[in-house]
């Protein structure tokens, strides 16, 4: 099977992994915006192009005669590049240009649960002009800011972290109108937030193995947000702050939104539906949806996956993924990654120099690297300026994949830095205290 992947970051080298894992024979042929070392290793051949060239996509999708493509990363999703190789008889594991509004459009997604009655909506807003935010915002006690568009994951303004009052919440609604189509505010909520990623066809929607990101830059969650500096599963498959109730209603949920989305557009969504969602002392609230695994997330739970990888492909979009038993090892994960040490500091330029760039590898005591923001040059690995090579350790308890992560960091030798508390006892507690305190066991 000739498999087409689209993408080039630490999460596409771990759908790559799974791919070569097929039993189907697979042959990978990779379209990438930069060089990963890890994907280009696995495959036959790669091709470095911009995400919104949609004819070259296709072009190399058809030179390698692809029977399937995956679509890795939210841009290509945003630019149309499944419809692009549906137009080209290319089937493509990802939802349309229209579907992807899903995570592309905040407004959409809001809306849609609104008009057809799914829990999990915060109190919101939607404004395409100042006009009536300022009446909204004296509603509000506290609110969170998100542009209409896809911002890498670091868009988001919360009062308190970005912002302290009302005039500084109008101003930035103003800014984001200046670049973008809409803004939506929404409540800020209170309360430990989960990543339920689900694979669904349209009509049948299985959730993933639970996984808890941490956004922030440095340990004890302090600093500026990012776009994830690592990750931890846990081997029953639930986290520790977490009820099984937690898990069947984010299901449930996403299940409705499916529905839903077909009820609106008369076309099945067949891909990954990542719902962000966060349990509060008011139940559990939606926070956003995203078209595609998350990073870190995927390097979780892609290692664990027992079913064959093309096998669910197929069954996505041939629409038969509830004929198929979709199966995950009874294992723990921690995903720590390693980015340079001015990452999300003021002042970052963002280029990497030769001097601190520049990595080295030595022994990584059973640990597993996925390749990110790197560069192979001929003189070495080289970071760039963003998050560099994901770090996951794998398990039966989670103190172990703690462990063998935290050792597998000490094996990238330069000027790097990276969480060490993600997935420690210490860190963990602190979200269970949190959460008992939120449902008022304490």
């Amino acid at each position: 099977m000739n498999v087409l992947l689209i993408g080039n970051g630490a999460r596409e080298h771990a759908i790559a992994e799974a791919v070569m894992h097929s039993h189907n024979s697979p042959v990978l042929f990779a379209y990438m915006k930069s060089n990963n070392p890890g994907i280009a290793a696995l495959a036959e051949r790669i091709f470095l192009g911009k995400y919104d060239d949609l004819k070259a996509i296709k072009g190399w999708a058809q030179q390698n005669a692809a029977h399937v493509a995956i679509v890795g990363p939210e841009d290509p999703l945003q630019h149309g590049v499944v419809d692009a190789l549906q137009e080209a008889g290319i089937p493509a594991v990802g939802p349309t240009k229209s579907l992807a509004r899903l995570e592309t459009s905040k407004a959409f997604t809001r809306n849609l649960l609104a008009k057809y009655r799914i829990p999990g909506n915060p109190q919101f807003a939607n404004f395409t002009s100042p006009v009536g935010i300022e009446a909204f915002l004296a509603e509000m006690e506290g609110v969170v800011i998100k542009p209409d568009g896809l911002t890498g994951g670091k868009g988001v303004m919360v009062q308190g972290d970005h912002f302290a009052s009302r005039k500084e919440a109008f101003a930035i609604c103003k800014a984001i109108l200046a670049e973008h189509s809409s803004v939506t505010i929404e409540e800020k909520l209170e309360g430990e937030e989960f990543s339920l990623q689900c694979l669904t066809d349209g009509k049948t929607v299985v959730a993933t193995p639970p996984v808890q990101d941490h956004k922030r830059r440095f340990n004890d969650d302090k600093g500026p947000n990012t776009g994830g500096m690592g990750s931890y599963s846990c081997a029953d498959h639930l986290l520790p702050f977490l009820e099984r109730k937690d898990i069947e209603t984010g299901l449930t949920i996403t299940e409705q939104v499916a529905e839903a989305i077909y009820r609106e557009t008369g076309t099945y969504y067949r891909g990954v539906m990542y719902g962000g969602f966060m349990i509060t002392k008011n139940g559990l609230r939606l926070l956003e949806y995203n078209a595609r695994f998350g990073d870190p997330e995927a390097m979780n739970i892609l290692p664990l996956l027992k079913t064959d990888l093309l096998d669910i492909c197929q069954a996505l979009l041939e629409g038969s993924l509830g004929g198929l038993r979709v199966e995950f090892a009874a294992k723990a994960t921690v995903c720590k990654y390693i980015v340079p040490e001015t990452y999300g500091l003021a002042g970052d330029s963002g280029a990497a120099t030769p001097e601190a760039g520049r990595i080295e590898i030595g022994p990584l005591d059973g640990a597993r690297l996925y390749y990110s923001s790197v560069d192979q040059r001929d003189d070495g690995l080289y970071m760039t300026s963003s998050r560099s090579i994901g770090v996951v350790g794998i398990a039966d308890s989670l103190e172990e994949a703690e462990t063998i992560a935290e050792s597998g960091t000490a094996a990238v030798r330069g000027a790097v830095s990276h969480r060490s508390d993600i997935g420690t006892r210490a860190l963990i507690e602190k979200r269970v205290r949190h959460m008992e305190e939120l449902r008022g066991l304490r």
